[in-house]
């Protein structure tokens, strides 16, 4: 299960730490609608073979993770109701300040009454609680062969953790096998091991959470069992304790202070504000929408940078047929509008992608015909949408493959619903 191992792992680099959004939801008659659709599909799919390739899950995991996105971001533009000039100047937050200071739009888009302007200055920002170990020398071992186990108690739950130190463990192998042992158990506590320039090796602790609320004096506690061989490791290691202690973040919003536990805050159900550094004395950065035009740009930013990550993954697999299957598939797209779409600022490149002239869009919005210029957008965007949700159904399409049976054509052929779904699973090596 080589290749289904590699996958995965591969999943877990590349986009395992992608954020979740409220488009990543879906009510119960669009997941049935997506089912159907796969049912479809597959009523009068044939029967193939997969070719042994290691890089066809990447190449699959990479379009699905691009429709997603394209639809997220195709779906942030079809909220409004009010027509399509309202969807592509969707409102844009903008901070004077990124570097302390980051905004961004949460609101409805009907939000006409509220303060469309902020002032914030912050004076320190979230922290979590770090646990710094002792350093040991990585290669002597200063625990005795045996079992030992701890405590550890957080603002919710308590955990015994137990570990064993075996006559060929090195006081390095065993904070790697704590710090393993606290990295997969869920316990909202992150570990690693920091080496000096002695090549002393110590075990640092850090909660994934921060701030304390008023009646917590902190994140985590590190407490030893009872006997005394559990006291005297827990105190060789050193990791009960807190070297830096959880705060929480402390700002001026318009004036009044404000706290919060993390560093990410909601003003008024308008704006997210990330701080992300402290504020020179008496100098506070200014949050705000961008003006109409830059707005529009930004938010075709966002469908042209969507639109570009499948021309980008169809040329790094441009040697094999699904690459080249998929960027025929996606320049169709934008050649197809190409002379409608450089008309108001949208360049196309000879290999497909997109780039957007601010200035010839300006020229677009402010002094062509308004509704022409949206029709455009949203003309593209409606032939991107379904293209992204063509290869969000069965993305193995694009795969080289090889044909054992068709299906009789005109007989009432049972459907095979997650014939097309086997990628999700990565189970390729069945099918070599």
């Amino acid at each position: 299960m080589l290749i289904v191992s590699n996958a995965y792992q591969y999943y877990l680099n590349v986009y395992g730490n992608s954020a979740a959004t409220r488009y990543d939801t879906h009510p119960k008659s669009e997941l049935r609608n997506v089912y159907n659709d796969i049912v479809k599909i597959n009523k009068e799919s044939p029967l193939y073979k997969i070719r042994r390739n290691k890089e066809i899950p990447k190449f699959l995991i990479d379009i699905k993770e691009n429709a997603r996105q394209a639809k997220n971001v195709v779906s942030s533009l079809s909220d409004s109701t009010e027509g399509l000039e309202s969807a592509f100047q969707k409102k844009v937050a903008v901070s004077s300040d990124e570097g302390i200071v980051s905004a961004s739009y949460i609101g409805s888009g009907k939000d006409g009454n509220v303060s469309r302007s902020h002032q914030i200055e912050v004076r320190q920002l979230a922290a979590p609680q770090s646990n710094h170990g002792n350093f040991l020398d990585s290669r002597a071992l200063d625990f005795e062969p045996g079992d030992y186990s701890f405590d550890l108690i957080t603002t919710t739950n308590s955990y015994e953790f137990q570990y064993t130190v075996k006559p060929d463990d090195t006081n390095r192998s065993i904070q790697e096998k704590l710090s393993r042992l606290f990295n997969t158990s869920g316990v909202g506590v992150t570990a690693e091991v920091i080496t000096d320039e002695k090549d002393r090796s110590s075990l640092k602790l850090t909660s994934r959470q921060t701030g304390l609320n008023g009646n917590k004096t902190v994140l985590f506690d590190i407490k030893p069992k009872a006997d005394e061989t559990s006291m005297e490791a827990l105190d060789t290691l050193g990791i009960d304790r807190i070297t830096t202690p959880a705060r929480n973040a402390s700002f001026l919003l318009d004036g009044i202070e404000q706290t919060s536990y993390s560093n990410t805050v909601t003003v008024g159900g308008i704006f997210e504000l990330t701080l992300n550094g402290v504020s020179p004395e008496d100098t506070p950065a200014q949050i705000g929408f961008k003006t109409s035009v830059d707005a529009v740009a930004d938010n075709l930013q966002e469908l042209v940078d969507s639109y570009n990550s499948f021309i980008k993954t169809g040329e790094r697999y441009s040697k094999s047929p699904q690459g080249n299957r998929l960027l025929h598939d996606f320049k169709s797209i934008s050649f197809s509008h190409r002379d409608n779409l450089e008309s108001i600022g949208l360049m196309i490149a000879e290999d497909g992608s997109l780039s957007v002239d601010r200035e010839l869009l300006a020229n677009a919005v402010e002094t062509k015909d308004l509704r022409g210029t949206f029709s455009v957008l949203n003309s593209f965007k409606n032939s991107f949408s379904a293209k992204a949700n063509y290869v969000s159904l069965d993305p193995i399409r694009y795969v080289d493959k090889t044909i054992v049976a068709y299906k009789r054509p005109g007989q009432n052929n049972y459907p095979s619903p997650y014939h097309s779904s086997l990628y999700s699973g990565m189970m390729l090596d069945h099918l070599c």
